[in-house]
């Protein structure tokens, strides 16, 4: 076995467990806007940090580089309220739960106290996948090592040539998701991870709210667009939809060992280069990095910076013991909970989602390339044909997860109403 796979080994399965108990982690990110129209004002946005802290009794775990909080944690329930890359995006990562009514208690309670002080100014947060004022906002990342080195690796995109990368490196500043993380096993992270990778095209379909109005793309995921044809995507492995479905685990690191490292940090300083996919990493002889002010450095390859290395899969194996559903847009306020229930609901009822999969009249028709299933059902206008089926699909799918839940028992199949609504269950 190389010594790339041995350590993504060791990162990413020594906290899985045998029989772990079923937890629930939730994360939502949240443009925060300018109700007059106009660009947020990130001083009203700092200032919130500084109101909640005593407000809410929370504890200051992360400042930036001027002072101002950047990151709150509650201490008894472990959630955070973090700017995610900008200041005009609030994200909410709550402490692992049991279920998902605990997490909407708390939730309901920031956002009771975060909207009326926004109120106060003008402003608010609102259930959009893309911030609404993108093109007004400085789209600047907060003053914090992490977020400008990510933003300035995704500006690299600016000078690779010949490329069909898009134009917005920015996106960062400006792109919102909400992830949720269950809990898995040895026995069963590649059967979820295989799973959930099937079942994209109706999850493209049920949750689109990302439509951009830069530029001509026929689709409600333009989130989709921004992570693939950025610096994230320039090896296709790093990042989206599985290409195919994982035989076993050796074929599930082979796959990990083809993303990107792109970072590594020296003497307490962060740099970044041109992303080098994990196989090629070792052998590199040096690496010709940038750090935050742009000047050049020559650095040379350690085991260690497999430590700081993550993948952006759609269902990504995290360190934590978790698979991390990655590919939904931030959901419109009165259907926060939706996916996170989806998901829920369908992890429990697993043997019975993969059986549905496996003889789905769906696949017959529209086939098994999962990425471009994605794509497809994601368009502003759909087919009459594809309409009718990702409908039927979906509808059956949502059932599978109502039956999960159902069979948790703890009343959390309430949140799928707003989806058998729309679908007419």
């Amino acid at each position: 076995m190389s010594r790339s796979i041995d350590l993504l080994k060791h990162r990413y399965l020594k906290n899985i467990k045998e029989n772990p108990e079923l937890f629930v982690g939730i994360e939502l990110e949240y443009p925060v806007v300018n109700l007059e129209g106009n660009a947020t004002d990130v001083e009203v946005i700092k200032h919130l940090f500084g109101y909640l802290v005593s407000d809410l009794d929370l504890t200051v775990e992360k400042v930036d580089d001027f002072g101002y909080p950047i990151q709150l944690v509650d201490p008894v329930s472990q959630d955070a309220i973090l700017f995610e890359v900008s200041y005009t995006t609030i994200e909410f990562a709550f402490g692992k739960a049991e279920t998902i009514q605990e997490v909407e208690n708390r939730f309901n309670n920031y956002m009771d106290v975060i909207q009326k002080k926004l109120a106060e100014s003008n402003h608010a947060i609102v259930g959009c996948g893309i911030h609404p004022n993108w093109d007004k906002n400085e789209n600047c990342p907060v003053a914090y090592p992490r977020y400008q080195m990510l933003m300035d690796y995704l500006n690299l995109s600016r000078n690779v040539i010949k490329s069909d990368l898009h134009h917005f490196p920015e996106y960062g500043a400006f792109i919102c998701g909400s992830q949720v993380q269950l809990d898995v096993s040895k026995s069963n992270y590649l059967r979820v991870i295989n799973a959930f990778t099937q079942i994209e095209g109706a999850k493209a379909y049920l949750f689109a709210n990302s439509e951009f109005s830069g530029e001509d793309w026929d689709t409600k995921i333009s989130r989709d667009i921004f992570w693939e044809e950025s610096m994230h995507g320039i090896y296709p492995e790093n990042v989206g939809v599985n290409a195919s479905l994982l035989k076993d685990e050796e074929d599930f690191f082979d796959y990990l060992d083809r993303s990107a490292i792109f970072t590594a940090e020296r003497d307490e300083q962060t740099y970044y280069f041109y992303p080098i996919q994990a196989m090629d990493y070792l052998a590199t002889t040096e690496i010709q990095a940038f750090n935050l002010n742009g000047d050049k450095i020559i650095i040379y390859p350690q085991e260690k910076d497999f430590e700081t290395h993550r993948s952006y899969q759609y269902q990504d194996l995290t360190t934590r013991g978790t698979v991390e559903f990655r590919s939904v847009c931030t959901q419109p306020l009165d259907r926060t909970f939706a996916s996170a229930a989806f998901h829920l609901g369908l992890l429990v009822n697993l043997d019975k989602l993969e059986a549905y999969l496996e003889t789905a009249p769906f696949f017959k028709v529209f086939g098994y390339d999962y990425k471009s299933l994605r794509r497809q059902f994601s368009k502003k206008k759909l087919t009459d044909e594809e309409e009718t089926a990702i409908i039927e699909f979906s509808k059956d799918l949502l059932l599978l997860a109502d039956e999960g839940l159902r069979m948790r028992n703890k009343q959390e199949t309430t949140y799928l109403h707003p989806l058998k609504e729309e679908l007419g269950l």
